[in-house]
């Protein structure tokens, strides 16, 4: 057993996603970026689309080395706490498509009418809710069980619901009906060119397996230790899962934006690939001086990715020379010494720099903010 025993692999794993996602999230001029780092226009994948899965797996990681606790707590702590998290979590995803609450240009409040609703954050609370009342309430084979009718029950509904000539493309996915429905097209995601909501409601179902394989992962981990057994065992989950994606992917297309079932299964795989990878490196073979920089993002993950959001959007509102100092940094200072493509770039990394020197600063001060 190795219940206390601690895994610098998953801090390092959780901080490269945040690092990585600021990357992505952040580019100089996104019409002007290099292939890897922007997502799959619609079917396919790109490194880029295995980031959010990679969040949602390692929420699932870390709940891992909680849940346990609550079984000698009772209910009411399980509740408390895990409905705490998802309030936060939630209104902090909202808050942030609302920041920065007033619009300078019309000189009035922004409508809360015309606010996002759904989104990165509020897909990670409402995932992490409805997997930790799963796990806690049943079993682990109850939770396979569970995962499994989720991505088939999906594959069922797309196919019920959605556009019989075409039930996978943007205009004929199902699950914009509900959206509109319960949401409305004012609530939703627009930078598609239309109302279209890559968080949206019913797509949200599958990306609750992301986060249960991520649990069931952590608590391999957490009881069988730090071994070439465990390592063995992940690595193979990870090749049979990809394997399974890929022969789905003829019938069920990966893609990211409706988060597909076969998209699921491949992003778990690769998670199952990487995260041994890096146990071996990190844990057996003692690779440990370069992990450093990544623990820096793995131990505030939510406030750095906060911040970044935030951060980049006051970037935009700032005026430089009739432009923002986010233009100004990107065209007028990198861009004088490199090229449109190497200076969006650049910009990505100069602003995950920034983000991780606030991150540094807090870990030094011993500053966590948990929630």
């Amino acid at each position: 057993m190795a219940e206390n025993q601690r895994f610098l692999a998953l801090d390092v794993f959780r901080g490269m996603t945040v690092c990585f996602m600021i990357i992505v999230n952040s580019p100089g001029d996104w019409s002007i970026a290099y292939a890897p780092l922007l997502h799959a226009r619609w079917h396919g994948f790109t490194p880029t689309d295995l980031v959010f899965p990679s969040f949602l797996f390692a929420v699932g990681n870390a709940m891992a080395f909680v849940m346990y606790k609550y079984e000698s707590l009772g209910d009411n702590v399980f509740w408390r706490k895990t409905l705490k998290r998802f309030f936060i979590i939630f209104l902090l995803g909202f808050l942030m498509y609302w920041f920065p609450f007033y619009d300078f240009e019309s000189g009035g409040w922004k409508p809360l009418s015309e606010t996002r609703i759904l989104g990165v954050l509020q897909r990670i609370a409402l995932c992490y809710l409805i997997a930790s009342i799963v796990l806690h309430y049943t079993s682990k084979k109850v939770a396979v069980a569970f995962s499994v009718v989720l991505l088939l029950g999906y594959w069922l509904l797309l196919y019920i619901y959605g556009d019989p000539n075409d039930p996978y493309s943007m205009a004929g996915y199902g699950g914009n009906a509900l959206d509109f429905l319960i949401l409305g097209e004012k609530h939703l995601y627009h930078g598609e060119g239309v109302a279209f909501d890559p968080e949206g409601i019913l797509s949200t179902l599958p990306a609750i397996v992301n986060v249960i394989f991520g649990y069931l992962a952590g608590d391999f981990i957490r009881k069988h230790g730090n071994s070439y057994e465990t390592i063995a065992k992940l690595l193979m989950a990870g090749a049979v899962l990809i394997f399974l994606a890929l022969t789905w992917n003829m019938v069920f297309p990966i893609n990211k934006k409706i988060w597909t079932s076969s998209f699921v299964l491949l992003t778990v795989g690769l998670d199952l690939l990487i995260l041994p990878i890096l146990m071996f490196l990190i844990e057996i073979k003692k690779k440990q001086k370069w992990t450093y920089f990544f623990v820096v993002f793995g131990r505030n993950p939510l406030s750095i990715y906060l911040l970044s959001e935030l951060l980049l959007i006051t970037l935009y509102l700032i005026p430089v020379k009739n432009a923002s100092l986010q233009h100004w940094i990107y065209r007028d200072f990198l861009g004088s010494f490199a090229s449109p493509i190497n200076a969006s770039f650049l910009f990505a990394v100069f602003f995950m720099l920034t983000c991780w020197l606030v991150g540094y600063i807090m870990d030094k001060k011993k500053v966590y903010i948990r929630v």
